[in-house]
């Protein structure tokens, strides 16, 4: 405790300590500080008498400016209702300046550490293994309620965080902190029996609220964490506790619902309820209906009643015989035998019960086997542990109760909380059942496990899309691409989005924003393409995207691309009208820089284009003479590498280039282009030119 003398004296109010860690305590006096003999006295306040005077004085007059003695006022200075008015109110005076808080001499170098590097699971572990060590409150507080922002699954520390609060001495701070916990993760079992052994620790059972709030919170236990298949240990310390309030009939209450739950040791349970049925009486073990049911039950089957043994009747006025009882002890006995098959009927009903549930844990059972890291990690899941959650998902989904599939995909989250497809499955789920519970999940995932994730990520903005959030969506995916730029993905769905609603305008300004963005870069190229085809196709505006691409060419002149797609816009206009603008196409690809079997494919296709379209014999020849000196040049360069030469590495047809204008280009690089998810969404043929690629022998018989 001596170590935290140092540091107290900035903590005069909690206040200062809680802005700095977060949500963590609660930022009440006293309270969230550390113990208060370590706190020094606080700066005596200033004499009363002092402000009162001021406060309380009339108008000042001459003789009370300077506190000079003088003669006693005419009584006709003060006014007459002076005495009887309130003084005037002063405003509060502020409190005085906290000195900023002093943390342990190498914490700021572990934080830095931590917040520079957010995803490293291990700066933040070393962070919080040493403010434990330093034993200080205010920064475990700060760094506790960091780590919890982007790792709430960790059971293990929500435990720590909680009894360092207790050590304390910070009772409402230590509650809050299993309330946040339980918050995050209501599945933890381990973290549930914690907070109950700390309410038992510390409440006064003799009072009726305390056993009331335990109850309570048993309850909460059961009901958030109960249909777990590894809850038993839960309900076992469930029904220790009501055993020791003397609350028979609460067990049995307890045990008829575990009994319903397929839970890993269900035969156990069966055990221990039927002792307690055979070791207790029915009135107290049963309710008064159950009790009143099960009596009328075996009234309409009376239980034959043993017969009496012949010779035993004593005369009137005589003793029975030794060993002979009498009509009260038989009464006694008859009651015993009632009681027995009381006991025997209350099981009988519940067997059924408990062969059904035992069918539903064999169902389960290989599932459950094959879980082998139930809790959060950040080291990857073996392939068949994740296969496992797959098909176990799928099986409850299909079988199993609405209930059950929630719990089971709570379980899956959290040991697979990394993974991206299982948030995925369970928005899917809940889309078709509830609209709340899908965005409570998308939040969680996107807020918490999957920041960086653009998958999920574009969900969910299409899931506020659909609907009808419109403010969302945009929120979600200028955020997103706040925080991951430059993903063309997250821009295409931006611009996508205005599109669907009408706000072409705003698409177009998101379009020429990203060309801005990437210039130099072959992403410049491809938002291009991407602004013109909106040009021409929504907006019906050949000369825009005409001219968006000629920009486009003249930054980038050996884009394949680009120019592929601006002959295939010519194309599509009215060829006999856009005769001119296509054959510039042509030549200026033609003049290109662009390798030489590229150029060999754009002068096939401009034969092609005026021996169907043209309008000129004249151009037409000489587009063929040129074409067979473009061939004899390129069958030239073929057999060079014969006669030792090798052609220039910048002539030369890169393998990248070779199928340029068969396939669309990746412009983003290796990560786009091995991305599934961007060829899954943004994929798109800008047609094939294989077909321009044949020999040309069949010309030679019509202009040889």
């Amino acid at each position: 405790m001596a170590a935290e003398g140092p540091e107290a004296p900035g903590s005069g109010g909690a206040g200062g300590a809680l802005g700095d860690g977060g949500d963590g305590g609660s930022g009440a006096p006293g309270e969230a500080e550390a113990p208060a003999a370590e706190l020094p006295p606080p700066a005596p306040a200033p004499p009363e008498e002092e402000p009162s005077d001021a406060a309380t004085a009339p108008p000042p007059t001459p003789q009370s400016c300077n506190g000079a003695a003088s003669a006693p006022p005419e009584p006709e200075e003060p006014p007459p209702a002076a005495p009887e008015e309130p003084p005037p109110p002063r405003d509060p005076e502020p409190p005085p300046e906290e000195p900023p808080l002093a943390y342990p001499l190498d914490f700021e170098r572990f934080w830095q550490a931590a917040h520079s590097n957010p995803h490293d699971f291990t700066a933040w572990t070393e962070l919080l293994q040493y403010v434990e060590q330093e034993n200080h409150l205010f920064a475990a507080r700060k760094a506790f309620d960091a780590f919890f922002a982007h790792y709430p699954y960790c059971y293990g520390y929500w435990k720590k965080y909680a009894d360092m609060e207790r050590r304390f001495d910070c009772a409402r701070e230590t509650e809050e902190v299993f309330e946040r916990g339980l918050q995050s993760i209501p599945l933890s079992m381990d973290l549930w029996i914690h907070y109950i052994s700390y309410l038992q620790s510390t409440l006064d059972m003799s009072v009726p609220e305390s056993i009331q709030k335990i109850r309570g919170v048993f309850e909460a236990a059961v009901a958030a964490a109960g249909m777990d298949f590894r809850s038993d240990k839960l309900w076992e310390l469930y029904v220790e506790w009501e055993r020791e309030q003397g609350n028979l009939r609460g067990i049995t209450g307890i045990y008829d619902r575990v009994l319903s739950m397929p839970t890993q040791l269900y035969n156990h349970h069966w055990e221990k309820f039927k002792d307690h049925v055979l070791h207790n009486p029915p009135k107290d073990i049963l309710s008064p209906e159950e009790l009143l049911w099960v009596q009328s039950k075996l009234a309409t089957d009376p239980v034959p009643k043993p017969p009496e043994p012949e010779g035993t009747e004593a005369p009137p006025g005589e003793d029975p015989p030794p060993g002979v009882e009498g009509k009260g002890a038989a009464g006694d006995a008859q009651e015993d035998l009632d009681q027995e098959k009381i006991r025997e009927l209350v099981i009988s009903m519940r067997q059924q019960i408990y062969a059904q549930n035992e069918a539903e844990v064999s169902k389960r059972w290989n599932f459950e086997d094959g879980i082998k890291r139930p809790y959060f990690h950040v080291k990857p899941l073996e392939r068949a542990q994740l296969r496992n959650w797959r098909d176990y998902l799928d099986y409850e989904m299909a079988a199993g109760s609405h209930e059950r599939t929630i719990v089971l995909f709570e379980r899956c989250v959290i040991a697979c909380a990394l993974y991206e497809e299982f948030w995925i499955k369970y928005t899917k789920y809940l889309e078709n059942h509830t609209v709340t519970g899908a965005r409570s999940v998308f939040q969680r995932a996107c807020g918490y496990h999957l920041p960086r994730k653009p998958n999920i990520h574009l969900l969910w903005a299409a899931f506020e899309e659909k609907q009808g959030n419109l403010p969302e969506a945009r929120r979600i995916l200028r955020c997103f691409e706040a925080a991951v730029p430059g993903l063309a993905m997250v821009r295409l769905r931006r611009v996508s989005l205005e599109r669907r609603q009408g706000n072409l305008a705003e698409a177009e300004a998101l379009l020429e924003e990203a060309m801005r963005a990437s210039q130099g870069l072959p992403l410049a190229s491809f938002y291009a393409l991407k602004l013109a085809r909106q040009a021409c196709k929504v907006q019906q505006d050949l000369g825009k995207a005409r001219q968006v691409l000629v920009d486009a060419l003249e930054k980038d002149p050996d884009n394949a691309r680009l120019h592929a797609n601006l002959l295939e816009m010519e194309f599509g206009a009215d060829v006999c009208q856009n005769e001119g603008n296509t054959l510039r196409c042509f030549e200026r690809a033609l003049r290109s820089p662009l390798p030489d079997e590229a150029k060999l494919v754009f002068s096939q296709r401009r034969v092609e284009f005026l021996e169907d379209f043209g309008s000129s014999i004249h151009s037409l020849l000489t587009a063929y003479d040129e074409h067979q000196k473009i061939l004899k040049q390129h069958a030239a360069r073929k057999r060079a590498p014969e006669n030792g030469s090798e052609e220039p590495d910048d002539k030369r047809l890169r393998p990248d280039d070779a199928s340029a204008l068969l396939t669309p280009l990746n412009f983003s690089g290796g990560e786009m282009g091995s991305n599934p998810s961007y060829s899954y969404w943004y994929q798109h043929g800008y047609g094939a030119y294989s077909n321009y690629q044949s020999q040309w022998n069949q010309y030679n018989q019509y202009y040889s």
